[in-house]
């Protein structure tokens, strides 16, 4: 298990350089980090446990100057990286069986610490179901919690309309730096 602690900034650059990395997923990258002990010793072992491991091809391992450029430029924007251990993190996120290394957070984050219950639904969904569910997350929000919805139209535009005074997370599969669709971006 990978013990909490807030990373340094050159481990921030090796925890994305290793989740970037070709195959190398949430369950390789907690495998490796518990095999090398740290991800730049993850780097430095990985191309040699390709090859033992049958590999014929180098593995393409994401480069410094890309991971650093990409945290430069979430930091341009108000965003930021966590990993999976640190601080900050969502708790709920830790408990899933395998948990992303890095989440992006732009915005509110305290909000991350909350309980959080996620709401999702049809794009095309009917005037009820569109006041339900915005009267379901203001009463949610009334009581604590926070919400966690996609940005797509119908139910989850209506779910983060009703959570404007208590706060959302928008968990957005794109990356923080454009709202999709853009009809949400005062959202």
């Amino acid at each position: 298990m990978v013990e909490t602690k807030t990373l340094t900034d050159n481990e921030r650059v090796d925890w994305l350089r290793l989740s970037r990395s070709k195959n190398v997923g949430p369950v390789t990258f907690l495998a490796l980090l518990e095999r090398c002990g740290s991800a730049g010793q993850a780097l430095e072992a990985l191309p040699a446990l390709a090859r033992d491991g049958g590999r014929t091809r180098n593995i393409k391992l994401f480069s410094k100057t890309g991971a650093e450029r990409e945290i430069a430029d979430l930091a341009k924007i108000g965003g930021r990286l966590i990993a999976c251990h640190e601080p900050g993190s969502p708790p709920a996120l830790a408990a899933v069986a395998d948990p992303p290394s890095l989440i992006a957070n732009r915005g509110h984050g305290h909000l991350l610490e909350n309980d959080i219950v996620a709401i999702v639904g049809a794009r095309n969904a009917s005037a009820n179901g569109i006041r339900f569910a915005k009267h379901l997350v203001t009463e949610l929000g009334a009581a604590g919690f926070a919400l966690a919805s996609g940005m797509a139209r119908g139910i989850d535009t209506a779910a983060h309309q009703g959570s404007l005074e208590s706060g959302a997370l928008a968990v957005m599969g794109g990356g923080v730096d454009g709202v999709y669709p853009k009809q949400n971006a005062n959202l």
